[in-house]
């Protein structure tokens, strides 16, 4: 991945570009058409996403809790804390996802530790504001 297209996720505007190109290689972009669930709550946590493009609902027991857009991330918290999703987020837009496995971030901490702080710092973040 053309670590020009990490640098858009707000998350990783910040990290040298020496991290970026070591998240790069496990990065993946993922296409989806709208109604899509990309992760449905009591599921299990495997993946981050960021959006690069497209809009998704974010809902818990089928109260819409958020409306996310690109630059916004997901999936950091259940990956963190090796848990559960807490809500269930689907493409209201065509979307284009930027993905990167729990194996992937676990990877990041060793290679490109600014950018595991950073997705760090953000679950403590949502972690507190719930």
């Amino acid at each position: 991945m053309d670590t020009n297209r990490l640098k858009n996720v707000p998350l990783f505007a910040d990290i040298p570009a020496e991290q970026l190109e070591a998240i790069a290689p496990f990065a993946t972009i993922l296409e989806v058409s709208p109604g899509k669930n990309l992760v449905d709550e009591g599921d299990y946590s495997y993946e981050f996403m960021a959006i690069e493009d497209g809009t998704a609902e974010v809902t818990r027991d089928g109260e819409t809790l958020a409306e996310l857009g690109p630059g916004d991330f997901f999936g950091e918290m259940g990956l963190l804390s090796k848990d559960r999703r807490n809500a269930t987020v689907t493409a209201k837009t065509p979307m284009r996802l930027v993905t990167l496995s729990s194996w992937d971030l676990k990877r990041l901490q060793k290679n490109a530790p600014q950018a595991a702080q950073a997705i760090s710092d953000a679950a403590k973040a949502r972690s507190e504001e719930d």
